[in-house]
């Protein structure tokens, strides 16, 4: 088996990428929420213990856990890789004047790596560096108090870059706020040995966005894809054209979603939890478009695309060739739907097959999924809930043993 191997869902897993909260939290206020794409300010404390509460439950499954910050923290070891990452982080936060840029290096270069990695994550402030000198008119005029921006969403390492059987797809967020997210996923596909054998079928360089909320791993032949806000078709038809001549996958489903924050990503309203179980939102039980893209030699550019109007039941028995039972989020009562769906009730993490980590305020899913045979392991969730994501949003799952 190669290292990275992630060819569904529900296989079970052995090796997981997280990323703890850390002091990115804090530089979170109501001025700035909307721009750094929170909702609320979660309890940073609270939300540290809740997901190490997160992290244990894996391990009690066997799971290997991977930080975000120790593996990158590794190449980091490496000074000329140290300074390429800073020259291109500095890039893309936007930091122009030389001078300045000569006072980010210089203080990033005085930190350990580890130190290095919480500061770049948790934003630098214009305090940090100091004396701070005035560069520009700007300067004097806005109060905002960054020199680069905190990434608070890094905790939910699903998005920038997602393994599709052995191999991988970097991501260009669709949130600029979010596009240095992928810095971290580019260093690791370049220097890490873990990730050496890996193709990268989709590049964060490319024009359009995808995130890895709307990519969901169906089997070894087919790919699930969310047309959401945030991921475009051009960057679907792209990662499929470069999945069919790289790889053995043969299908690409892309569904249409509603463009609203509700249903931001694919794993916001539907996740998989076994081998013919889903958990859905109710507003996709009905007929749904669906856009299949299948490999096709016949055709000049290696693919053909079908539209169809079908239920995402239909579609889904299509392809996996069995009867499939879609789980109501929060039942059927569009009310409780609504309320445990914004508590991603549906963002349930499968770590094998009929077993899932979910949150625990989420009861009636919850119930329901047991009353369906499926083991459900809750977590604490008051404040990981406030960032609009759940167990899947959390997890990048880097190696899953192979089901039949």
């Amino acid at each position: 088996m190669k290292k990275l191997n992630v060819y569904s869902e529900i296989g079970k897993l052995n090796k997981v990428l997280v990323h703890m909260p850390g002091d990115e939290l804090l530089h979170l206020t109501p001025d700035w929420l909307d721009d750094l794409l929170f909702d609320d300010i979660p309890w940073l404390k609270r939300a540290q213990e809740e997901h190490l509460a997160f992290q244990e439950s894996l391990r009690q499954q066997g799971v290997e856990i991977i930080q975000l910050i120790d593996i990158m923290s590794e190449i980091l070891v490496k000074n000329e890789i140290k300074d390429e990452f800073i020259e291109q982080f500095m890039n893309e936060s936007d930091i122009n004047n030389q001078n300045l840029r000569l006072k980010v290096k210089t203080y990033l270069n005085k930190l350990s790596n580890g130190e290095f990695m919480h500061k770049v994550i948790a934003g630098i402030l214009k305090t940090d560096i100091s004396p701070m000198r005035k560069h520009h008119l700007k300067d004097y005029i806005s109060d905002y108090p960054f020199i680069t921006d905190p990434m608070p969403n890094l905790y939910f390492t699903r998005d920038p870059f997602t393994i599709i059987g052995n191999d991988v797809s970097l991501h260009r967020m669709h949130k600029k706020n979010r596009q240095r997210e992928s810095i971290f996923g580019q260093f690791l596909l370049k220097y890490h040995p873990y990730f050496n054998e890996a193709k990268t079928l989709y590049h964060r360089d490319e024009i359009y966005p995808i995130e890895g909320g709307d990519i969901l791993n169906i089997n070894e032949d087919v790919l699930l894809i969310g047309l959401s806000e945030r991921t475009h078709p051009d960057a679907i038809e792209l990662l499929a054209k470069n999945l069919f001549s790289l790889t053995n996958y043969k299908n690409v489903l892309a569904i249409l979603l509603p463009k609203k924050r509700t249903f931001m990503h694919l794993d916001t309203v539907f996740t998989q939890v076994d081998y013919y179980h889903f958990v859905v939102h109710p507003a996709l039980l009905g007929s749904q478009k669906i856009y299949e893209i299948h490999k096709d030699l016949s055709f000049k550019k290696g693919y053909k695309i079908t539209e169809t109007s079908n239920s995402l039941k239909s579609c889904l028995k299509k392809f996996i060739k069995h009867e499939i039972t879609l789980i109501p989020c929060g039942g059927k009562n569009n009310i409780s739907a609504d309320r445990e769906q914004w508590n991603d009730g549906a963002n349930v993490f499968a770590v094998k097959p009929g077993v899932v980590i979910a949150y625990d305020r989420n009861d009636l899913t919850n119930q329901k999924l047991v009353r369906n045979g499926i083991t459900v392991i809750e977590i604490p969730s008051s404040e990981l809930s406030r960032g609009r994501g759940g167990p899947r949003c959390m997890t990048m799952p880097l190696n899953r043993s192979s089901i039949k």
